[in-house]
């Protein structure tokens, strides 16, 4: 995304990466979703699942209920595509500040809000597995 300076260039790119959104799949959650997997402040109605993998490191999944949420779905995708597949503890460290340098000024500050908000709920996913994981070694 770096390299992408263009303002329309990022934004057909951003779009494409929305367009590769898919929805989290029946076997992990059904609608209506749970009310502790809903992203907070997103205008997107947004919702995030961590789903451990058996070598310790999380998948994540998402739903997005409003149709037009664009952005909220292309950061899912992003979020997906490099976070899934890391260990918990590593995605505890990422910061809500990748929302700007991804989308730049482009948004409006209560979708700013909403889509820092769903690195923060993937970042408390993650908490909440290290936990559990450290809990799980405490008991053995």
């Amino acid at each position: 995304m770096a390299m992408v300076s263009d303002e329309s260039e990022r934004a057909s790119f951003l779009i494409s990466y929305a367009d590769r959104f898919k929805e989290v799949p029946p076997d992990i959650a059904r609608r209506p979703f749970a009310e502790d997997h809903r992203v907070p402040f997103c205008e997107s109605d947004a919702f995030a699942w961590a789903v451990p993998n058996p070598d310790g490191s999380l998948k994540f999944y998402f739903a997005v209920e409003n149709p037009s949420g664009v952005s909220a779905k292309a950061l899912a995708v992003i979020l997906d595509k490099t976070l899934s597949g890391t260990r918990p503890e590593e995605v505890a460290t990422v910061s809500p500040d990748i929302v700007e340098k991804i989308f730049r000024q482009n948004i409006s500050m209560g979708k700013g809000m909403g889509l820092m908000s769903m690195v923060q709920t993937v970042k408390r996913l993650a908490l909440r597995a290290c936990s559990q994981s450290s809990l799980l070694q405490d008991l053995a």
